[in-house]
């Protein structure tokens, strides 16, 4: 029998047959990883892929509340030490802990296809939040989605909860909180898609931008590696998450302001929801526009002016 010749490997643009991953070292921090590494194992089957596992400041910092310590940028500070200092080729993160202004030295250069981007409710006990009786409490990491739930749900408590996801899970499971408010995407990736116990429609609890989504980070004049992650990048994801960030990009968006961003894309259209809130839930300001999706870094442009003339340079302000 003829023996069929195998496919022609992609271009390799690099000086080297080994390419390293910075990463955290987290459960689920390693997973986004592995996932990177088998794609580009196959993408390139004569380059090694490795991982350089770190642990990050914000790893560390488990009793005081990101808003407090200095935001999400905490979860990303080492990994880029180490692509400045050569130790590391390519950072994986999760996108929304990416901020939105990158230091020069750096380029967010792809961004995969995006995993259920959606908040869930974990519980032993309630089927979702409108079940909860008066005083029951909430765990979250998250003033976006603490300002959502009091909104909604004055009644309830809403208390912190850092920690990674089996760190949040167990302190759930001991008893220390009635229900934890999660990520979809996190528990999914890791196949603990059966302790969801309601998805939260985007009308519920809006999604903070790039929320499921990965983004791969590289220094800024790594011009042979933006050619070879491109293949990696999901244009609809690409498009949804320019429209987002743009959004944080101009409201300075950080752990310290309740922000949520949005877009969903059909065909060659884009929806783009946004919403600015007070931590307590006592003001909501949101905003919504559809546009063409080669638009979508201006689209999301102007949903933060109009969120803007809606009241959310008051709130900022406050916040601020």
């Amino acid at each position: 029998m003829r023996k069929r010749p195998s496919p022609p490997s992609r271009d390799f643009p690099l000086n080297t047959d080994r390419l390293i991953i910075a990463t955290r070292e987290s459960q689920l921090a390693l997973w986004q990883a592995q996932h990177v590494q088998e794609k580009l194992r196959a993408l390139y089957p004569q380059c090694r892929v490795e991982l350089l596992g770190m642990t990050t400041r914000g790893d560390r910092i488990l009793d005081r509340t990101l808003s407090k310590v200095g935001g999400k940028g905490l979860f990303v500070k080492e990994l880029e030490t180490a692509l400045l200092d050569g130790r590391a080729d390519l950072a994986v993160h999760s996108l929304k802990d990416v901020p939105v202004d990158l230091a020069s030295e750096f380029a967010l250069c792809a961004v995969m296809e995006r995993e259920d981007p959606r908040d869930a409710l974990v519980s032993p006990r309630y089927g979702s939040l409108a079940e909860m009786p008066p005083g029951a409490v909430v765990g979250t990491s998250s003033l976006r989605r603490e300002a959502q739930v009091r909104a909604r749900y004055p009644e309830l408590q809403v208390k912190p909860l850092r920690g990674n996801l089996q760190t949040r899970l167990a302190k759930l499971d001991r008893g220390e909180y009635d229900a934890i408010v999660l990520a979809a995407a996190g528990l999914r990736r890791l196949g603990l898609g059966d302790r969801i116990r309601m998805l939260l429609s985007p009308d519920d609890s809006l999604p903070a931008a790039g929320q499921g989504a990965l983004g791969i980070e590289i220094r800024a004049d790594r011009e042979d590696l933006r050619a070879l992650l491109a293949p990696l990048t999901h244009a609809p994801t690409m498009a949804q998450a320019l429209a987002e960030r743009a959004v944080s990009r101009r409201l300075g968006g950080s752990c310290q302001v309740p922000l949520a961003a949005h877009a969903e894309t059909q065909a060659d259209v884009l929806r783009l929801r946004a919403m600015v809130a007070m931590p307590d839930g006592t003001r909501l300001v949101r905003a919504e526009r559809v546009g063409p999706v080669s638009q979508a870094e201006a689209l999301g442009l102007e949903v933060a002016d109009d969120l803007l003339r809606a009241g959310a340079a008051e709130l900022l302000a406050a916040l601020g």
